[in-house]
């Protein structure tokens, strides 16, 4: 339960409180669920709170089982649409008073109060995987969260290939800023790499569950499915894993960078979701912050003395 979070700007206020200088980031805001003037209200109020550290992430959702809970009747392949309303929505009532009349909502002059620190708003990001979402990405001109699961390089290329594209269609569009998220987990010792791959290999299992709706859910948590079905498929296999995501040594993880580093991605997402224990959760991010982090902040400089 303790990975679950139903409202991402209440686990954030927590997060402002007890931080001072790092960035506070919904990943993401799923617009069928919510309301353009509750999204505009609540996330205003956390830039507030946080003195100006919001960073706002909204996406179209991705659990069909949540669809029909949520927002019954509406496939998950139509979130987009959702979220291609909501947001100019959303950026109006940051503005200032503004009226609404549009497929899924309807509201008259409405604004947010109060209005973010940030000006003219908190930076947005969208997270995309289908050409239509890098479109809109580049138009509203939002930063870019992208996601390959487990797949391979090519799938990040085939990400990057999309944002060209969005950009080649919108000459005059300002470049986003273009992030990737992965798996992430590090260890002192190399014949550990199993420990973390097994933990993924069972949370997998239980996200292939909701990702296909299986409806085998007891009290909130979805039933692993058998991971003898699993192993033999491409996106399972424990190899495959270790090699794609972002598993390993301090220096096997900034190898792994490398490349991302190489095809134009900007911002890496660290995603802690493995399964791991606490204690080795805080290892994990340990050694990403005082080993790995470093190695790419001297790469920047040099970058920038050259």
């Amino acid at each position: 339960e303790m990975t679950v979070a139903p409202n991402p700007f209440q686990i954030l206020t927590w997060w402002a409180a007890h931080t001072n200088d790092i960035r506070l980031g919904t990943a993401v805001v799923v617009a069928p669920y919510w309301h353009p003037i509750n999204v505009a209200g609540e996330a205003a109020l956390l830039d507030l709170y946080s003195g100006g550290r919001l960073d706002f992430g909204i996406g179209s959702g991705a659990y069909q089982r949540e669809f029909d809970r949520m927002t019954p009747g509406l496939k998950q392949t139509e979130g987009w649409r959702y979220m291609q309303e909501m947001l100019p929505a959303v950026k109006a009532l940051w503005a200032g008073d503004y009226a609404h009349e549009g497929e899924f909502w309807s509201f008259p002059t409405s604004t947010s109060v109060p209005k973010p620190v940030q000006k003219p708003h908190p930076p947005i990001w969208i997270a995309a995987r289908a050409p239509v979402s890098y479109d809109f990405a580049v138009k509203e001109g939002c930063n870019i969260i992208s996601w390959p699961l487990t797949r391979p390089m090519s799938e990040a290329e085939l990400y990057k290939e999309r944002l060209e594209e969005a950009m080649a269609a919108n000459p005059g569009c300002a470049r986003p800023t273009f992030a990737m998220m992965r798996h992430t987990a590090l260890y002192d010792r190399k014949e550990d790499w199993e420990v973390p791959v097994r933990s993924v290999q069972r949370l997998l299992g239980q996200f292939e569950n909701l990702f296909k709706n299986l409806g085998d859910v007891e009290n909130g948590f979805p039933k692993q499915i058998d991971l003898g079905d699993l192993v033999n498929r491409d996106e399972f296999n424990a190899q495959m894993l270790h090699d794609n995501l972002m598993f390993g040594t301090p220096d096997e993880v900034i190898a792994k960078l490398k490349p991302y580093e190489a095809l134009g991605v900007d911002k890496f997402i660290y995603s802690a979701n493995t399964g791991l224990g606490l204690a080795e959760q805080k290892r994990s991010m340990e050694l990403f912050i005082n080993e790995v982090m470093p190695a790419f902040k001297e790469t920047r400089a040099t970058a920038a003395a050259q």
